[in-house]
């Protein structure tokens, strides 16, 4: 019995058998496809450094700082310690002599003959930029003196150059629109001036925006700190898709807050500086504001808060293709618009001169104009658009506001341009919807309902209009410190 038994489980049953070999099968193909979710987390990065190493490369930059000259603040004039005083801050470097300030940071190539990204505010101001590259085979042995091909404030990126005697190790941009949320990425750079780093980490998130008009930040918790700024961040591929530009921090080091300039925006810019010294993005021509759930209600023909809302029309691109304000715009050159700042952003990619096909809805219907775009670096400062002058002044009490015609007194008084028309908030009662929105004392109506005031019955007859349409809000046009914006206010029972 005790044989048979061993000698039965020495020879399994055929069935048995099978089904451990069904078994090992399943196990198999698990361990396959645990193998490719683990795609990209590779035991080691190693491989990966040593390849793409050579290109990236750290920035020091010297400039010169004035002394700080003036009367000694220690002392009063004409004390006998004064020339003592003076005496010690020149020998601690305080004195009326220019100094010397140094400045680390990093940066990347891009091409063998030596053109290098890094960030604006690296190089910004910079006497003398040394470009120091990792140690290997074929790399210059010496510090190469760069010069600044061009930058862009904008965006926190320059374009150096170099001159080297043989070509240069470089990286390639890649796509920074396909990289998702938890992709690993690999950080270089100079961190803390310690010189060649490498940190990794995954894209924590994407599409932020931090101060600028044409931000596109990836995060990522690959550790950044001071002295990586202007560095690159790494798909898995070896393609820079960022460049390493800020940290969220209260004590000045790495969180795991991390952001990169995508590589997209920074591709565009990289072109223009090195095709011209200088970005050329193009302009619209127009002031504009987010639509909100609240403007839907006062708006005819518009179903959601997709588009953006035109404030104000310049002389421009837009005024002269026939846009007007109060234009909610839909659609930009076969892109659907979703707030200001995509269109902004997407008008910014745009070619100067490209004429392009836009899409507004004005009173309830959709219109499709063409313009042909300026370029925004020539149109910083627009003036407004010219509006025709008042009648008469008339006072008048609506919505929880206290209105007034502007007349010549109250244009001296709110420094106002003498084209502007309309009424004056000259008081908001605190509990009133008005106050909740914003309006305050000082504050301009122009329009209502997307029609000019010119008279105080004007407002009435559009609060009269909207009831009788069936709408909950009345769309107010508002100037404050001359910069124009929609309010949508309740009208109430």
């Amino acid at each position: 019995m005790t044989f048979q038994a061993v000698k039965t489980l020495s020879r399994p049953h055929p069935g048995l058998r099978a089904a451990w070999f069904g078994l090992l099968a399943a196990l198999l193909l698990l361990a396959q496809t645990l193998g490719s979710f683990a795609k990209g987390a590779p035991e080691s990065f190693a491989d990966l450094a040593d390849k793409i190493s050579p290109a990236v490369v750290n920035i020091t930059t010297s400039t010169t700082v004035a002394g700080r000259g003036g009367p000694n603040p220690i002392v009063p004039p004409g004390s006998p310690f004064e020339e003592f005083f003076r005496d010690f801050r020149d020998r601690q470097g305080g004195g009326d002599r220019p100094r010397r300030s140094s400045a680390l940071g990093s940066g990347f190539v891009i091409s063998e003959d030596g053109y290098i990204v890094t960030n604006n505010h690296v190089i910004e101001s910079a006497d003398e930029i040394l470009i120091e590259f990792f140690p290997g085979e074929g790399q210059p042995a010496e510090e190469l003196v760069a010069k600044v091909v061009g930058t862009d404030p904008n965006t926190d990126i320059a374009l150096l150059k170099v001159e080297a005697d043989q070509p240069l190790a470089y990286v390639s941009f890649g796509n920074s629109d396909l990289m998702r949320v938890g992709d690993w990425v690999l950080a270089m750079g100079n961190p803390m001036g310690q010189g060649f780093s490498v940190s990794a980490g995954i894209v924590s998130a994407r599409n932020r925006a931090l101060q600028g008009s044409f931000d596109d930040y990836i995060q990522t918790d690959a550790a950044i700190n001071r002295g990586n700024s202007g560095g690159p961040l790494f798909n898995m591929d070896g393609q820079v898709i960022g460049v390493n530009t800020a940290i969220l921090s209260p004590n000045g080091g790495s969180i795991g807050i991390g952001f990169s300039m995508a590589s997209n925006v920074v591709l565009k810019v990289v072109d223009q500086l090195k095709e011209y010294g200088e970005t050329r993005r193009g302009w619209l021509g127009v002031r504009i504001q987010d639509v909100t759930p609240d403007m839907v209600e006062a708006l005819e023909g518009l179903e959601n808060t997709r588009g953006v809302m035109v404030t104000d029309v310049p002389d421009g691109p837009a005024k002269e293709a026939g846009m007007q304000q109060g234009d909610v715009i839909l659609n930009f050159d076969g892109q659907e618009v979703a707030d200001t700042r995509g269109l902004v952003r997407t008008v910014a990619n745009t070619d100067v001169g490209k004429s392009v096909r836009v899409v507004v809805l004005r009173d309830g219907k959709t219109q499709t104009l063409k313009v042909t775009l300026g370029r925004r670096e020539e149109a910083e400062a627009a003036v407004p658009a010219a509006q025709t002058a008042p009648e008469k002044a008339d006072e008048l009490e609506l919505m929880g506001l206290s209105l007034k015609m502007l007349n010549d007194e109250l244009r001296t008084e709110l420094e106002l341009d003498a084209r502007i028309e309309g009424m004056v908030v000259v008081d908001v009662d605190e509990t009133s919807a008005a106050y909740e929105k914003g309006l305050r004392a000082g504050d301009v109506i122009t329009e209502a309902g997307q029609q000019k005031l010119a008279a105080t019955a004007d407002l009435q007859a559009r609060i009269d209009e909207a009831k009788e349409a069936g709408r909950k809000s009345l769309l107010l046009l508002v100037r404050r410190a001359g910069e124009p914006r929609f309010v949508a206010l309740p009208l109430g029972d």
